[in-house]
């Protein structure tokens, strides 16, 4: 084992020059110490300087005279320098040794005041050698310059060996762009750090064999694993800003799939300054899933419609509706309502806004939508100018076994919040909807195309600003498949899956959230707005991650899809023309009004409602 232990430390030895003690720890000499270090370095670059320049040029066959002079200018150089030097440290503090500072503060020094007082003696004093004013001083910065690069070198390579590379994890970092090359620097400058890179990998044929400080790139994405499996990694830092979603997955599965943990930098928009830090590496989670597409929003327009203005939104304490009241709440409307059928959650928003947990406030309101003449004094007493309906009840299969409860919740409900929007004069509405509203085939589905076409005839109607907002599954949101997933791991499994190649479109919620407020102020009035959701994702990447995280043994059965499933959902019916909007991220598509007297008041029975949504499936599907 000792051998084993010095061949390895003799390896390391060759790979940065140098070991010992002295070496390791240069960079902890004291302050004073390093400034002497630097001033003596100066001093013998310019003695350096003037010996070669007095051997080349004048073979050293200078006169007396012009020795003094030569002599008394070096002496000068060095004693104006090391002044100035101690003069800018007590004024300010002294630069960081060889920092780009420093170098910049030797350099102007050198070329702006040392160089022109040689020559303006050359001018005037025929004694004094002209080549000396010309030469010496560049290349005594030269000098200098190349003695900083070498203690840089020094530091960098003494961190490394002695920032506890033995104990730290071996990893190989995915991408050598700027993002990596900050990795590098990281984990080099860190006193303790958690990795220890051993090469680096990149897609792009143009950096195989480059190096990227003291490591090289060793190979391409595709060899990834036997990469990994040569060097003996055990970690993959993917190092890929805005890393797109079908990159992320494929690494993660092939890290899961040969025992190697994944660890990612955040996003850009995470990061301070465009820059990575080394404590901000965090493992990779469900989220990293969906990409990294970095999102931006017009501030300023969504406070224009917002801000000052008394806001009301509808299912308040839902996952979506909690999230919009937050960031809503942060653009300063004048009053912020919330309406909920739940008091508990109503509760948790108002908790977690405020901190308020009273309920004793005139803002929250305890109501269900499906009651028309309680929504009717609701909007009576608050006046709201701005609604968010983001009440709906949303699971797919409860749904198709209880549709007339979908009917009442999300069509009816939905009528009921519009016309009472309508009568009271709220000048803009958003309709949170799905892309499952898009070639429905659930009952989920088609009452929300409902509530879209329902808002599209209100718009049209009264030429208001009433619009819908479509999106497909938030993720984290309640009952979403993280719920389930997770609850079926912490059982021990299995983890149900309705099908191996089923994929959906993710959101997280503040990215939703984000992208609606935003779309409000965008659309135009009968508008359905359709968020980009980014590519979509395979369930069952998301059901692996959540056992790997888990770190459990557990097993995946495939289901098959239930009644009203699709293999894939879309965002966009067939019949739809979508249109780009003013957001690179939301489109915008019309649908066909219906008018609230089409609707019956009160659906006889689940068979009535279902003929109702068979109606129009196949009204749509004929457009």
């Amino acid at each position: 084992m000792a051998e084993k232990t010095k061949a390895k430390d003799v390896q390391e030895a060759g790979r940065f020059g140098k070991t010992g003690p002295t070496y390791q720890r240069i960079h902890e000499l004291p302050l004073h110490t390093k400034a002497a270090v630097v001033f003596v370095t100066d001093a013998l670059a310019w003695v350096l300087a003037l010996l070669t320049v007095m051997l080349l040029r004048y073979d050293f066959g200078l006169t007396d005279a012009q020795w003094a002079w030569a002599i008394g200018y070096t002496v000068a150089a060095i004693a104006v320098q090391t002044l100035a030097s101690l003069g800018l440290s007590f004024i300010r503090g002294r630069s960081r040794v060889a920092s780009f500072e420093e170098v910049i503060e030797t350099a102007g020094f050198v070329i702006l005041v040392i160089l022109p007082i040689g020559l303006i003696l050359s001018a005037f004093i025929t004694d004094f050698p002209r080549a000396l004013a010309i030469v010496m001083p560049p290349l005594a910065l030269v000098l200098m310059l190349a003695a900083r690069g070498v203690y840089r070198i020094l530091i960098s390579r003494s961190r490394v060996s002695g920032n506890g590379r033995e104990q730290a994890t071996p990893a190989l970092v995915y991408g050598a762009g700027e993002a990596g090359r900050q990795v590098a620097q990281l984990v080099d400058h860190a006193v303790e750090s958690p990795y220890r890179i051993l090469g680096f990998v990149d897609d792009s044929p143009g950096k195989q064999k480059q190096r990227i400080r003291e490591y090289q790139v060793l190979g391409t994405g595709k060899k990834l694993i036997k990469i990994a499996e040569k060097v003996q990694a055990t970690t993959v830092i993917l190092a890929v800003s805005n890393a797109p979603a079908s990159m992320i997955q494929r690494v993660s599965r092939e890290c899961v799939a040969n025992g190697l943990d994944l660890v990612i930098i955040p996003p850009v928009s995470e990061m301070i300054g465009g820059r990575v830090s080394l404590d901000r590496l965090r493992e990779f989670n469900v989220a990293d899933l969906l990409g990294r597409r970095q999102i931006k929003t017009d501030v300023r327009s969504i406070a224009d419609y917002v801000m000052g203005k008394r806001v009301l939104v509808t299912g308040a304490g839902g996952s979506i509706g909690s999230e919009l009241s937050r960031q809503l709440n942060r653009l300063g409307p004048s009053k912020l309502i919330l309406l909920d059928r739940d008091e508990s959650e109503l509760h948790a928003v108002r908790l977690s806004i405020d901190g308020d947990g009273l309920l004793d406030s005139d803002e929250v309101v305890l109501c269900d939508i499906r009651e028309p003449d309680a929504l009717d004094a609701i909007f009576e007493h608050h006046k709201p100018e701005v609604v968010f309906h983001a009440a709906a009840l949303k699971h797919l299969p409860m749904l198709e076994r209880f549709p007339l409860e979908g009917w009442k919740t999300n069509t009816l409900g939905s009528r009921n919040v519009l016309a009472a929007a309508r009568k009271h004069g709220v000048e803009q509405f958003v309709n949170v909807s799905t892309d499952k509203a898009a070639d429905a085939t659930s009952v989920l589905g088609l009452t929300k195309r409902f509530a879209e076409r329902l808002t599209s005839w209100h718009a049209m109607d009264g030429g208001l600003k009433y619009l819908s907002v479509r999106f497909g599954n938030v993720l984290g949101s309640r009952g979403s498949v993280l719920f389930t997933f997770r609850a079926q791991i912490e059982r021990g499994g299995p983890v149900t899956v309705t099908d191996p190649d089923v994929t959906r479109y993710f959101m997280t919620i503040p990215e939703a959230c984000e992208l609606v407020l935003q779309a409000g102020a965008i659309g135009r009035p009968g508008d359905v707005l359709v968020l980009d959701m980014g590519e979509p994702v395979k369930i069952v990447d998301v059901a692996e991650r959540l056992i790997a995280e888990s770190g459990k043994d557990v097993e995946i059965h495939y289901t098959g899809l239930r009644k009203g499933e699709k293999l894939h959902e879309v965002l966009f019916s067939t019949s739809e023309i979508s249109q780009p909007s003013a957001h690179p991220l939301i489109s915008t598509v019309r649908v066909p009004s219906l008018a609230p007297t089409d609707l019956p008041e009160h659906p006889a029975n689940r068979d009535e409602v279902l003929s109702l949504l068979e109606d129009e499936q196949q009204f749509t599907g004929a457009l």
